[in-house]
């Protein structure tokens, strides 16, 4: 089971960092990625990490602004963001993939409840 947190409001260039833990004992073998969803549009790729964090992948327009890390010996994934745009404001999902990195969500094993992100201008 997956658990995100760490959202909530902040100004136009405010940061926040994301958490999603894990209770699961294997959490260290799967990939984990973060995808976010905006009121009526589909659910987005943001990031994602390899189970090893070896290999970090992120959406253009995240990239340099956000950065993803995990602390295996936690069970955890941080998602900071900085420099935060209202464009940036939707529900952001942590879920977890069996193998190699995905970049669709339909292609994860296990979701979390998902976190609000609010940006304001």
């Amino acid at each position: 089971q997956l658990q995100a947190s760490g959202g909530g409001l902040v100004q136009t260039g405010g940061s926040l960092r994301l958490s999603c833990a894990a209770s699961r004992r294997t959490f260290s073998r799967y990939g984990t990625g973060w995808f976010r969803q905006a009121p009526g549009k589909e659910r987005e790729f943001v990031a994602a990490i390899t189970s090893s964090g070896g290999s970090i992948y992120y959406t253009d327009s995240v990239r340099g602004r956000f950065t993803l890390s995990r602390d295996n010996a936690k069970n955890t994934v941080y998602l900071q963001m900085n420099n935060l745009k209202p464009e940036d404001t939707a529900v952001y999902y942590c879920a977890q993939v069996v193998g190699t990195i995905r970049f669709r969500a339909s292609e994860y094993d296990y979701w979390g409840q998902g976190t609000q992100v609010t940006v304001s201008s």
